[in-house]
């Protein structure tokens, strides 16, 4: 079985690699990996005038903590073996950022783009429907998210499926994140991995010593990035880079990717993506036919955005990036990291680099629980002391505030809370890591500090669960 067939089994050499950094039983360690539901389903929905059977999977691999968290994703790469990973991913990318979750992942096997939208929503809300049979959804048991080829539409789609068979359920519209905000999304959401990505980066950067050693300065800005994937989580994460001083040289989609070494400008390039539904033949950049040697170009910084198993054993010594940061989950096999690890690159890993998702979906998640948006109940309040504070500061100093410089000092908005909330996050989950591997001479890189951290806190649970005696 090659590398790129085995994505679970790779998810497993990790938390095997990072197990004999940790004081945790044997055992406990095979519970941890282990996972706890597997829900695999066929169901037929009408597609024009033919009966379509339709293949899709829930996993469930962490009971440690309810409700378990994970998103759905479209793709015709779906596989048991894939939802497995991801859904494993998602137990210890919440466990690193602390979000009290176990973690989940379900697929859909269709190409979105074969569908119509009409044929997309029965689809999506038969496969809601199925879950809602089973127990693989609910605010306590189970809540999905968007992922790969989902998003703000699906998951309305989801809630409203979910509301009609639990109308007596008074916190039914948290089944589901990653919701418009009309039906009690959060702010912030939709951008929520790819700015976690930047924080992510951003933190790492400034550690002086870390980037002497890689022979950088410290900071993003000025740093030359390769972007590989531009859809949600590809197009944020440049978008929030370039905003802060990063200089984004190529973008790789299927189709090909874009380089320009001077730059290229995001939101125009976006743009030009949604007007022509493709990335080629895009005025300001050199297109490069394959995806796979763009990524090969001279960077400082490679960002992995699109789907797992894309930097292996046989294109990791052509790798030129001094840091790699795993937008995407499982861009890296074991054996390509173990080069990388030789040749000195920083791999950020994705259980921690990604999960500004699952961090924003978790406050969308509780403001669902709580019934009331954040900041809402002391808005008014803060307006009041914001006005008077500005009052008395132009009646001491004889200058008029402008309007400009009163919004500037304005109190937090939902967003505003949301993304400061993801940025803390993001900090402190990175120092923990960082102290981990500082701690332990013999680790090689952050992502088993990562497991290892991740482990700890998912053992400890279990062990005050009494499971293990």
């Amino acid at each position: 079985m090659s590398e790129q067939n085995k994505f679970f089994q790779n998810v497993q050499t990790y938390v095997d690699q990072a197990a004999g950094f940790t004081k945790l039983p044997k055992g406990l360690i095979e519970q941890i990996k282990i996972c706890n539901a597997v829900y695999q389903i066929n169901f037929p929905v009408k597609i024009k005038d033919e009966i379509k059977v339709i293949e899709a999977y829930r996993v469930q691999h962490s009971h440690h903590k309810l409700p378990t968290k994970g998103g759905i994703r479209y793709s015709e790469m779906v596989n048991q073996d894939e939802v497995m990973a991801l859904a494993a991913l998602m137990t210890y990318k919440c466990a690193v950022v602390n979000v009290p979750f176990g973690g989940a992942k379900g697929g859909i096997k269709i190409n979105p783009k074969e569908y119509t939208e009409d044929e997309l929503e029965r689809i999506t809300r038969r496969y809601t429907f199925e879950l809602i049979k089973k127990g693989f959804i609910g605010p306590s048991l189970d809540v999905p998210a968007p992922d790969y080829g989902t998003g703000e539409r699906e998951m309305s789609w989801i809630v409203d499926t979910y509301i009609q068979f639990n109308q007596q359920e008074i916190n039914a519209s948290a089944c589901v994140t990653g919701k418009p905000i009309g039906q009690g999304g959060v702010h912030g959401r939709t951008e929520a991995t790819g700015r976690g990505v930047y924080y992510g980066l951003k933190h790492a950067t400034t550690f002086s010593d870390d980037m002497k050693k890689l022979g950088l300065e410290p900071g993003i800005e000025g740093k030359k990035v390769i972007i590989q994937g531009f859809g949600n989580v590809g197009y944020y994460t440049a978008k929030v880079m370039q905003e802060n001083g990063a200089i984004i040289v190529g973008v790789a989609e299927y189709e090909g990717g874009l380089y320009n070494a001077k730059g290229i400008d995001i939101e125009d390039l976006k743009k030009y993506q949604i007007e022509n539904r493709t990335i080629r033949n895009y005025p300001k950049a050199k297109f490069v036919k394959q995806t796979d040697f763009l990524m090969e170009h001279e960077c400082d910084i490679l960002i992995p955005a699109a789907l797992e198993n894309q930097i292996t054993k046989e294109n990791a010594p052509r790798i030129k990036a001094k840091i790699i940061g795993e937008g995407a989950n499982g861009p890296i096999t074991p054996s390509a990291e173990a080069i990388l690890m030789k040749k000195g690159v920083m791999v950020v890993p994705d259980m921690y680099l990604n999960a500004g998702g699952v961090t924003v979906s978790y406050f969308e998640w509780l403001k669902n629980l709580s019934h009331v948006s954040f900041g809402r109940l002391d808005h008014r309040h803060q307006d009041d002391a914001f006005n008077k504070i500005i009052d008395l500061i132009e009646g001491n100093t004889g200058r008029k505030i402008s309007k400009r410089e009163k919004e500037s000092l304005k109190g937090a908005d939902e967003l505003d809370i949301v993304r400061s909330g993801l940025e803390d996050t993001m900090v402190n989950s990175y120092e923990n890591i960082r102290d981990i591997l500082k701690r332990h001479k013999k680790m090689q890189g952050l992502r088993t500090a990562a497991y290892v951290d991740a482990l700890e806190k998912i053992g400890v649970t279990y062990l005050k669960m009494g499971v293990f005696p």
